[in-house]
Formats: structure tokens, C-alpha cells, sequence
């Protein structure tokens, strides 16, 4: 069970608002962070060699839920593991999105940049691999392509 010292989730959503890095650091930050680390996956302007105008997110009615329960997951599984409080934020775009918004932005405040690093780094590839949500890539040429559909 997670005590005082240990971890704490500060935010694990799906939003179809914009979100961003400083709004995940000021978030976590605490004055027993020795280490902010974050992560902010934004939208790039090529895929595959085609270049891409812009992309949508669609989320499973359950993804909500689903990247809820991939933090807590996370934080049952390292609870323990710290000395001083491990802050976690965390937040996927759903929608419509430009070329350099972020679509995926996490923070991670731990005591030493090891942890810190090594729970973010953890916590985005979870959020990768089990919250279903799906991105619609709108190339210029007009085409257009799912990825993470039928996965």
C-alpha cells in the first residue's frame, strides 16, 4: 500500500483540450523533487516519408478508464520503491491536432533523476501500448491512414 512517502498520481486523462509540458511540471513539481523529468510526444509534420498536415485522435469509449487504470498499475507495481514522494502526471490528447501540439505529455517528480527518469520513460510506453486510442494521420497529398487500428 502506498504511504506518504511514495507515490502519488496527480493526474492519469484523456482531454480534448490542449495540454503541455509546463502544465505537467508546475503540476508535479514539490520541494522534495530533486528531479522533474518530462515527456511531451508532439505532432510531427512527416510519417513514412509523406508529409502530414495534421492528425485526429479517437480514443474506445473505455480509454478513460483504461489510462487510469495503466498509472495505478504502474504505482501498485513500484509502490515501496521510494524514499520521498514520486508525483506522476499524465495526459493524451483526443481530437483533432496541428503539427507541434502535443498529443502525449507526461512528468515525473522523484527525489533523484534516476527514478524520475525511469517512471517516465516506463509510464510512456504503457500509455502506448495498452490505452486504446487511434490516430488518423491527414497526409498532404490527400490521403489518409489509421495507425493503431486493428492492433
Amino acid at each position: 500500500m502506498a504511504t506518504e512517502t511514495d507515490f502519488e498520481v496527480v493526474s492519469a486523462i484523456l482531454s480534448a483540450e490542449p495540454i503541455s509540458v509546463d502544465q505537467a511540471i508546475m503540476a508535479v513539481e514539490s520541494e522534495t523533487a530533486g528531479a522533474v523529468v518530462s515527456f511531451s510526444g508532439v505532432v510531427r509534420n512527416h510519417d513514412g516519408g509523406k508529409p502530414v498536415d495534421r492528425l485526429s485522435y479517437s480514443a474506445h469509449p473505455t480509454a478513460h478508464q483504461i489510462m487510469a487504470d495503466v498509472v495505478a498499475q504502474l504505482v501498485a507495481e513500484h509502490s515501496g520503491e521510494a524514499s520521498r514522494p514520486v508525483r506522476i502526471w499524465a495526459a493524451h490528447r483526443i481530437g483533432m491536432l496541428e503539427v507541434g501540439e502535443p498529443a502525449l505529455v507526461c512528468a515525473v517528480a522523484a527525489a533523484h533523476r534516476g527514478q524520475a527518469f525511469a517512471v517516465c520513460a516506463e509510464l510512456v510506453d504503457r500509455i502506448k501500448a495498452q490505452v486504446p486510442i487511434w490516430k488518423e494521420q491527414f497526409f498532404s497529398d490527400g490521403t489518409v491512414e489509421w495507425v493503431g487500428a486493428g492492433e
